[in-house]
C-alpha cells in the first residue's frame, strides 16, 4: 500500500486540497512552543537573511500524521547532492537486504600441488566498494597458510561484477580524490596517496596504496613534478595506467594528497601482487578480465553487511560506496541505466517524480523536489525500513556550542554538499518527542553553471555561500521545533 493511499495529505503530494497556494508557508497564530526566549523568525525573513541568490525549497510534515507543516517551492526539482545517498540506502536496503555482503574470493583452477597452483589463480571480485589494502594482505596471508607458494598458469583480476564507470562525474576536476572510476575490483575506495618531500634538487615523490597496516608502494600510478604554474595536476591514462604530473610552483617542502584511480581493476591487482610476493608467493603480472572464470574458492574475504556499510556510507558521503551499492542493486550495464533503475524505483515505490544520474548526488544533473524527498522519508519512517538508524545523528546546538534547549533538538539527516548547491534531509525530535520529517534545498545553479574548471574544487566565495545556507537550514528546523502540536 503507497503512502499516498494511506496517510500522506493530498497538501504534500499533489500541491491541492488546501486553502492556501501550493507552496506558501503554513502559519500558526499559536505562540510558540516553550524552550525559546522569543518567537523565531518567519521562513521569508530567515530565506532574506541568507542572501543565497538562485532558489531556496524546502518541506516539513509531522512524521506522526503526515500533515505539512510549512512549505516553500515544495515542488521545485533542485539537485539534492548527496542527500541523494538516504534514496540509495532505501533502494539498496529494500534490494539487496541489510544482510547483504560482498565477497572477494582467490580462485585456483586446477588443483594445489607440492604448494603450486596447477592452473590459474584467480583474484575475483564482487564490486566491494570497501576493500583495503589491509584486507587484500589478509588474504596473501591466508593463501600462504594454505600452503600455496605459486601457479603454473595465469594470475587473473577478475573485474566482472560490476561495469567500468571511468569516473562518476566529468564535470570535476580530473585529481579529486572523490571522484574515482569504479569497477569490479575497488581498493581504498580506488584512491591512491601521492606524498612528495623537497629534496636537494627538487622533489622525491612517492604513490602507494597505504592502509593502516600496510603501505605498498604502487607502480600503475606514476607522478612527475613539471615546472610550471597552471594547470595545477594533468592527467593522462593509458592502457592500465594513470600518469600524472604536477606543478611546482603549487608544491611546498612536504605534503600528501590522495588522487583519484581511474584503473581500479590493475590497482587492486598488483596491490594483492606486492602483498602475495612479501608473503614469499610469486605471481605473474595479472590479466584483466571481465568474464568470470570457473575455480575452487581458495580464500574469501567478507564486507561487513550491508547496514553498516551504509551507515558509513551516510557519515561520511562516501560516492564510491553509493555508486557501487546501487550498481549491485540494480544489475544495470552502465551508471547511467543504474541511476534510471533507482529513479523508476523510487518513483513507482513512492509516487514520486525525481531523476538521478547517478546514486550518489555528485553530478548535479539529478533533480529532486524537497516535497518528494520528504514524501519518500515518511515513508521510510512509517514502514520501519530502517533509514533513520544509519542516518548520521547529531544535537542541534547554538553556533558557540551552549545547548540552551532542553532537551536539545536531535537530528538525524543527510547533508549535500556541491558548489553553489547544499541539502539537508532528515528527522528532527523536537521538545515532546514529536517527530519532523524535513528537506530542504538551496541552489544557486547559475553561479555553479558559470564557473570554470579550474575553480570548481574550491571556488571563490563558495565556502561563505556554504555557511550562509547551513545556517539557513539549521534556523528553519529551530523554527519547526518551535510550531505548536
Amino acid at each position: 500500500m503507497t503512502v499516498s493511499r494511506r496517510w500522506l495529505l493530498a497538501a504534500l503530494l499533489a500541491g491541492a486540497a488546501t486553502p492556501a497556494l501550493p507552496d506558501a508557508p503554513l502559519t500558526s497564530p499559536r505562540p510558540p512552543r516553550r524552550g525559546f526566549i522569543e518567537p523565531p523568525p518567519d521562513a521569508d525573513s530567515l530565506i532574506a537573511r541568507a542572501s543565497l541568490g538562485g532558489a531556496v525549497a524546502f518541506a516539513v510534515a509531522d512524521a506522526a500524521t503526515g500533515e505539512l507543516l510549512e512549505a516553500r517551492n515544495a515542488a521545485l526539482r533542485l539537485p539534492p547532492a548527496s542527500t541523494a545517498k538516504a534514496i540509495t540506502a532505501l533502494y539498496a536496503l529494500e534490494t539487496l537486504g541489510a544482510d547483504f555482503r560482498f565477497a572477494t574470493r582467490l580462485l585456483a583452477t586446477g588443483p594445489v600441488r607440492d604448494g603450486i597452483v596447477q592452473g590459474d589463480l584467480v583474484l575475483s571480485g564482487a564490486g566491494d566498494p570497501t576493500l583495503s589494502t589491509d584486507a587484500l594482505g589478509d588474504m596473501a596471508a591466508k593463501l600462504h597458510a594454505s600452503g600455496v607458494r605459486g601457479v603454473t598458469g595465469r594470475y587473473i583480476a577478475d573485474a566482472s561484477a560490476l561495469p567500468a564507470v571511468p569516473l562518476i562525474d566529468p564535470e570535476q576536476p580530473a585529481h579529486v580524490g572523490y571522484n574515482p572510476a569504479l569497477s569490479g575490483l575497488n581498493l581504498n575506495f580506488n584512491r591512491v596517496h601521492f606524498e612528495w618531500r623537497r629534496a636537494k634538487t627538487g622533489w622525491s615523490v612517492t604513490m602507494d596504496a597505504r592502509a593502516e597496516r600496510f603501505v605498498p608502494q604502487v607502480a600503475m600510478a606514476r607522478m612527475e613534478v613539471v615546472t610550471r604554474d597552471l594547470p595545477i595536476y594533468t592527467y593522462a591514462g593509458d592502457q592500465g595506467s594513470d600518469s600524472w604530473t604536477v606543478a611546482s610552483s603549487a608544491l611546498g617542502k612536504a605534503g600528501s594528497r590522495w588522487l583519484p584511480v581511474r584503473h581500479p581493476e590493475t590497482y587492486t591487482a598488483e596491490v594483492f601482487q606486492t602483498l602475495a610476493r612479501a608473503q614469499g608467493i610469486t605471481l605473474p603480472d595479472a590479466q584483466i578480465v571481465r568474464v568470470r572464470p570457473e575455480g575452487t574458492s581458495l580464500v574469501e574475504w567478507q564486507s561487513q553487511p550491508l547496514r553498516e556499510i551504509l551507515r558509513d556510507m551516510l557519515k561520511f558521503s562516501t560516492n564510491i560506496t553509493a555508486e557501487a551499492v546501487g550498481l549491485a542493486a540494480s544489475g544495470a550495464p552502465s551508471l547511467g541505466q543504474s541511476a534510471a533503475a533507482m529513479s523508476a524505483w523510487v518513483n513507482g515505490r513512492f509516487g514520486l517524480s525525481t531523476a538521478f544520474q547517478d546514486h550518489s548526488g555528485l553530478g548535479g544533473g539529478s533533480l529532486v523536489s524537497a516535497r518528494d524527498m520528504v514524501t519518500a522519508l515518511l515513508a521510510a519512517e512509517r514502514e520501519g525500513l530502517g533509514l533513520r538508524e544509519i542516518l548520521k545523528r547529531t544535537d542541534l546546538v547554538d553556533p558557540g556550542g551552549a545547548r540552551t534547549r532542553r532537551p536539545p533538538i536531535a537530528v538525524a539527516a543527510k547533508t549535500g554538499t556541491l558548489n553553489f548547491v547544499s541539502g539537508l534531509a532528515g528527522i528532527a525530535r523536537a521538545e515532546g518527542d514529536r517527530d519532523l520529517v524535513f528537506a530542504i534545498y538551496c541552489a544557486d545553479r547559475a553561479r555553479r553553471s558559470a564557473l570554470p574548471m579550474d575553480a570548481r574544487e574550491r571556488p571563490p566565495g563558495g565556502s561563505e555561500w556554504l555557511g550562509r545556507a547551513r545556517g539557513l537550514q539549521r534556523a528553519l528546523i529551530e523554527r519547526w521545533a518551535a510550531l505548536p502540536a
